[in-house]
C-alpha cells in the first residue's frame, strides 16, 4: 500500500513539474506559455551575482532532464508537448546575465520561441541524437545559448 501510493505520488509530482504546474497542459501553443513561465525566474536571477545564477541554471537544466525523462515515461510518449519545464529552464538561460529591461525580455523571448521552433543546426541534430530527458532539454538550452548570443551581440551592437 505505501509502495503503491509513493508510486503514485511520484507519477502525479513529475507531471505537475514537467508541465510547469498542468500548464503544459493547455491546448494551444503550451511551450510558449512555458516560456513565459520562464521569465519571472529569468528576472530573479537577475538580481544574483552572475556566478549563483548560472549555478541555479545548472540545477534548473539537470532538475528539467530528470522531471522531464520521469514523465516521458509515465506518459508513455517521446517527447510529449505537454511537457514545459524545458522552455522554462531555456528562458533562464536566453536571459542569463543580461541586463533585464522590456526590450531585452522581449527580444530574448522572441529569439528563444523562433530558435526553438525552427530548430537550425546544431539544434535539431541534439534532439535527434539524444534521447529521454536529455533530448527534451537539451535542444532547448541550446537554443537558449544561442539566442544568448544573439542577444548580446544585438545589444552590443546597439550600445
Amino acid at each position: 500500500m505505501i509502495l503503491k501510493r509513493a508510486m503514485i505520488f511520484r507519477h502525479h509530482a513529475a507531471l505537475f513539474l514537467a508541465t510547469g504546474c498542468y500548464v503544459g497542459r493547455f491546448p494551444v501553443a503550451p511551450g510558449t506559455l512555458g516560456s513565459l513561465m520562464g521569465l519571472p525566474i529569468a528576472y530573479a536571477l537577475a538580481q544574483m551575482h552572475w556566478s549563483a545564477a548560472v549555478l541555479v541554471c545548472l540545477g534548473l537544466v539537470g532538475t528539467a532532464v530528470w522531471v522531464a525523462e520521469a514523465a516521458e515515461h509515465e506518459l508513455a510518449c517521446k517527447d510529449p508537448g505537454c511537457i514545459i519545464i524545458d522552455e522554462i529552464a531555456g528562458m533562464t538561460i536566453t536571459l542569463l546575465a543580461i541586463p533585464m529591461s522590456t526590450g531585452t525580455c522581449v527580444a530574448g523571448f522572441i529569439l528563444f520561441r523562433i530558435l526553438d521552433i525552427c530548430k537550425p543546426p546544431p539544434i535539431r541534430q541534439i534532439e535527434c541524437r539524444l534521447a529521454g530527458g536529455w533530448g527534451i532539454v537539451m535542444d532547448d538550452v541550446a537554443a537558449a545559448v544561442m539566442a544568448n548570443i544573439a542577444l548580446r551581440i544585438g545589444l552590443y551592437l546597439i550600445y
